[in-house]
């Protein structure tokens, strides 16, 4: 059980004594608070060690991990660099976790230059925790308040390829870690019978993920963006750049529902518009 930025393993602890059966051993570690506020490297290398004692001295049993916020981008980078690992976790469930970078990251620091916490927060892992989903079970939760994101992070940030994804309206980021839909989920999901589907991924957003400084965007601005592409399926790429230049792009479906929404820097501008161009000859 891992908490995240600018927190303790209080939370963590209280969802761990819903989920957890008689015999269950808990691992739920407080991070250098601090720390927290300044680089995710410490903090992963710290919940390595951890693990890496955990598993050498149960050997046996399989392991079930859960990470709220951050807490779920460290066991990502953890278990990316320990692929031998794999086959002991029965199941990986982020809460709330910026898979494709925190906007607020990408807005303290939008010229990546590592701005504390907010560089490591704003980085895109979307490819590497498709690759750990595609041989882990993995379960994204998210929380929705305003029809877009959880009051700090995006529902679209959340999601990615190979891993299955409930959104629960009406729950915020701190309520992820103790709300009783929260665990309700966890437990159908651990049960075998949760039945929300793997996430669906086209190929024109898969492109769009593949942009480089690309982060997942608040939906709220989709009614601001104007047409630039029509797809071939009915749908639309619709941009629209903000005050302050920085360039936001939407996928719309059929009937004109936001299905993805994201936006790069000054410094990736070119390589969205590459991206939107190659849609455009293939897609349109």
């Amino acid at each position: 059980m891992q908490h995240g930025w600018a927190d303790d393993n209080r939370d963590m602890l209280t969802l761990s004594k819903h989920l957890a059966t008689e015999g269950t051993q808990v691992i739920a570690p407080t991070l250098n608070y601090l720390q927290t506020w300044i680089k995710i490297t410490p903090l992963i290398q710290a919940v390595e060690t951890i693990a890496l004692h955990t598993l050498t001295v149960y050997p046996a049993i399989p392991i079930r991990i859960v990470g709220h916020s951050m807490g779920g981008l460290i066991w990502l980078e953890v278990l990316q660099r320990h692929p031998q690992w794999w086959e002991r976790v029965s199941s990986l469930v982020l809460l709330g976790s910026p898979v494709g970078g925190a906007d607020l990251g990408r807005i303290i620091d939008p010229l990546q230059l590592g701005v504390g916490i907010a560089s490591d927060l704003g980085q895109n892992r979307k490819a590497i925790a498709s690759q750990i989903a595609a041989q882990i079970p993995t379960l994204v939760i998210a929380g929705d308040v305003d029809g877009g994101s959880d009051g700090v992070v995006t529902v679209e940030s959340t999601r990615f390829p190979n891993a299955q994804f409930v959104a629960l309206p009406g729950v915020s980021h701190p309520a992820l870690k103790t709300h009783p839909l929260v665990v309700s989920t966890i437990l159908e999901f651990w049960s075998g019978v949760f039945v929300a589907e793997a996430i669906p991924f086209n190929d024109v957003v898969a492109r769009l993920n593949a942009v480089p400084g690309i982060t997942d965007g608040h939906f709220r601005d989709f009614s601001r963006a104007k047409p630039v592409i029509h797809l071939k399926n009915g749908g639309t790429v619709r941009a629209w750049r903000n005050p302050l230049g920085v360039d936001h792009v939407f996928v719309a479906d059929a009937k004109g529902t936001c299905v993805y929404a994201g936006f790069v820097g000054w410094l990736h501008r070119s390589d969205l518009k590459d991206a939107l161009e190659e849609i455009r000859v293939a897609f349109a």
